[in-house]
């Protein structure tokens, strides 16, 4: 009965990861059709009709004013921002460099949850992310294709991982008010709403793009977008910044997975032992130290800084 909080939010922040890593498996093939901006407007709007249609369903409202900064700054930067300049940067940089630029990320969501937010920064967590960037590192080497990584797309990535890791952030505090739903939901919004200005080329693409990759687009939008970012804000509002950004070095090897499964891609053994580093530093991260008190050890922890009210949805 202790643990049993902790098994939704562990069920949802998996259910992210997979997601997650799933998408990158399609960005291939719409980035072969749709360029960098009406990619990310494509997807954004299947993911906002998606999630309006839910809440509809579930009859929530517009979120607490308290909420609406946390959710347009999270809008603007990691689905707005975030979303179109890692499509671009994936042009300048191969996959690899790129998986190993972006991954800092989680390692910027630890430092700007300790200074802004004032989470703690547990050994196990520190330790565990400094082994799955390890091993980030070690799969984006083995991804690398040399000679193929431009400044532009140097600092394109970096930009990218500056907007995940301050879009987490923003988000974090705007869970207090608001339900994870209508934070995905209005987040999702805003970045469409950013990304407009895109419209004449997701238009004018569609027209030529094969079937295949428009439908690539949508499954964008509905699962890794509409689903994934819903459950990660739902685990999100139950645990750190810090802890569900070194979650998401599982992606990697998940990537690594699907790659193999899906693409028949084999990887190749500095590829496999990175993967396995990632789930490792994961493990390590999620994982709590022994205590003598049973029912201190199930809630040490599980919301920063141990505020009350509503921490989630």
């Amino acid at each position: 009965m202790t643990n049993s909080p902790r098994v939704l939010p562990l069920a949802a922040a998996a259910v992210t990861v997979v997601l997650w890593a799933s998408a990158f498996v399609s960005i291939r093939s719409a980035g072969d059709a749709y360029s960098p901006g009406a990619l990310a407007l494509g997807r954004l709007l299947a993911g906002a009709l998606t999630l309006g249609c839910f809440l509809l369903v579930r009859r929530e409202g517009l979120p607490p004013r308290a909420a609406w900064p946390g959710i347009v700054v999270s809008g603007l930067l990691w689905f707005g921002v975030y979303m179109v300049v890692l499509n671009w940067g994936e042009q300048e940089v191969d996959a690899g460099t790129a998986a190993m630029l972006v991954n800092i990320g989680p390692v910027l969501i630890v430092l700007l949850g300790s200074r802004l937010l004032g989470e703690p920064l547990p050994r196990r967590l520190l330790a565990g992310m400094v082994v799955s960037f390890a091993g980030a590192v070690a799969v984006g080497l083995s991804m690398s294709d040399e000679g193929h990584a431009s400044v532009l797309g140097v600092l394109l990535c970096l930009l990218a991982a500056v907007g995940y890791a301050a879009g987490v952030v923003a988000q974090k505090p705007a869970l207090r008010h608001a339900g994870a739903l209508q934070v995905t939901t209005f987040g999702c919004l805003v970045g469409a709403v950013a990304c407009l200005p895109f419209t004449g080329q997701l238009v004018d693409q569609a027209g030529r793009a094969p079937l295949s990759a428009t439908l690539n687009m949508v499954y964008l939008g509905v699962f890794p977008t509409a689903l994934a970012f819903t459950t990660w804000a739902y685990a999100l509002a139950r645990t750190t910044a810090g802890r569900m950004g070194a979650t998401t070095y599982a992606v990697p090897a998940l990537v690594v997975l699907m790659s193999w499964l899906f693409l028949d891609e084999l990887p190749g053994a500095l590829t496999l032992a990175g993967g396995a580093l990632c789930l490792a530093g994961v493990a390590v991260s999620r994982s709590r130290p022994r205590t003598s008190g049973g029912a201190g050890a199930g809630t040490a922890g599980p919301v920063t800084g141990g505020r009350r009210g509503r921490p989630g949805p």
